[in-house]
């Protein structure tokens, strides 16, 4: 049996973030294509993580700058390493090839950091983002550098590949389009009607900025907007890992409820009437948003939150940048059954024609044979990933070792 050894920068939390979910959708494809996975990572054991050895994969935990990795991937020999996200590649990958050069060796992105740092830092100064801001990045420089030292990275937008070979002239080979892969029963559901639902809700994992940036901005300025309209109003807020400052702004008084952590996103979704996504930076694609989609819940969001996730048909909702526009546009849909009805079964089949499992496992298997099948040959023609791997290798595996001698002498000296 195949052996798939995925380096995760944290444990998968499918209830907490799409990331979760999303890696829970690549493990079922690699069970599906036989691979028997292992699932490592440095990260600290966290509360909403899921079981993973519950769905038939193996668990590792294993430490930074230390040689007992060395030893546990020389016993394991995989034939696919999937680093995920590009820190783990960085630390990890000089390991990975001294001890196992003819593993595929995989970088899942989840969404490409330095983009969403660049929007991040020009939202900050009241401005829109040049390329500029990207390519000075030091944060893009290791991303990048990331990718090309890969094999094969998986890219969940469209938009992030386009940018990625018109920018850093990433060659197509390196780069396949993984964007959420979701099961025939998640897209075909049977979903409540209008008149079964009630509020209004927004959910995102509060330590992700650009949640904690739309949840703010809807308690100051979106929210008392449409309480001026609906006065008797409610929008349920939720997501994992609530900071005291996010609980400090439920109020009863004005309907906006602090429900942190729900135990069913889907149920949640589902339960209310129109779903406010009011996104002001990020990357990637949005898993509240594809959520909304599979439960027909119309949603209203910004240009950030459609990017990477529209097809030909209309966006199952709508579309605002300014606070008055958003508001108006939760009230017209949470108002008009007529309108409501019409976004509402844009959702399935706008994710139909995205997030089919099917189609995205053929596609992925497809890509990873080629590969796989001429092996040398690719990495061969990705001479700036092999210069990439020689020259930084070396200078990171020289600091691990450094910083394992270190912290070897440091107990011994106090």
């Amino acid at each position: 049996m195949k052996k798939l050894l995925i380096i995760g920068y944290v444990w998968p939390e499918p209830n907490s973030s799409a990331a979760g979910s999303r890696m829970m959708q690549l493990i079922t494809f690699f069970q599906w294509q036989n691979y028997q996975v292992t699932f490592a990572s440095p990260a600290q054991l966290s509360e909403h993580m899921v079981d993973l050895e519950a769905s038939n994969v193996s668990v590792s935990e294993i430490k930074l700058n230390c040689t007992s990795f060395d030893g546990f991937i020389q016993e394991l020999q995989p034939d696919v390493v999937m680093y995920d996200r590009f820190m783990m590649e960085e630390q990890f990958g000089w390991r990975v090839i001294e001890h196992c050069p003819q593993a595929l060796r995989l970088l899942d992105t989840e969404d490409s950091f330095c983009l969403r740092h660049a929007r991040h830092q020009a939202y900050k100064q009241g401005r829109e983002m040049n390329n500029g801001d990207i390519l000075s990045s030091d944060l893009a420089q290791r991303e990048i550098a990331s990718i090309f030292r890969c094999d094969l990275s998986l890219m969940i937008s469209k938009h992030e590949i386009e940018l990625l070979q018109s920018l850093f002239k990433v060659d197509a080979s390196l780069l396949h389009l993984c964007p959420f892969m979701l099961s025939d029963e998640l897209l075909n559901q049977v979903n409540p009607s209008y008149q079964e639902r009630n509020d209004f809700m927004v959910i995102g994992n509060f330590r992700h900025a650009p949640n904690w940036d739309a949840v703010l901005w809807l308690k100051q300025q979106i929210w008392p907007l449409i309480r001026k309209q609906i006065p008797d109003a409610k929008l349920n807020v939720y997501g994992a890992y609530p900071p005291p400052k996010a609980t400090d702004l439920h109020d009863e008084k004005s309907g906006f409820l602090v429900k942190g952590w729900v135990d069913d996103a889907i149920f949640a979704m589902q339960s209310a009437k129109v779903c406010i996504a009011p996104l002001r930076f990020g990357a990637g694609i949005k898993g509240k948003l594809a959520e909304a989609m599979i439960c027909s819940t119309p949603s209203v969001t910004t240009n950030i939150g459609i990017e990477g996730m529209q097809t030909d048909l209309v966006w199952p909702g709508m579309v605002a940048n300014e606070a008055q526009q958003i508001a108006d546009a939760a009230v017209k849909l949470y108002q008009d059954e007529k309108i409501w009805k019409q976004c509402s079964d844009l959702g399935p089949k706008n994710a139909s024609i995205l997030y089919q499992q099917q189609v995205a496992f053929d596609a992925l298997k497809d890509c990873l044979n080629v590969i796989i099948e001429d092996l040398a040959i690719h990495r061969q023609a990705n001479f700036i990933g092999s210069m990439l791997n020689h020259h930084h290798h070396k200078s990171t595996k020289y600091m691990a070792q450094w910083i394992e001698a270190k912290n070897q002498i440091e107990p011994k000296i106090k």
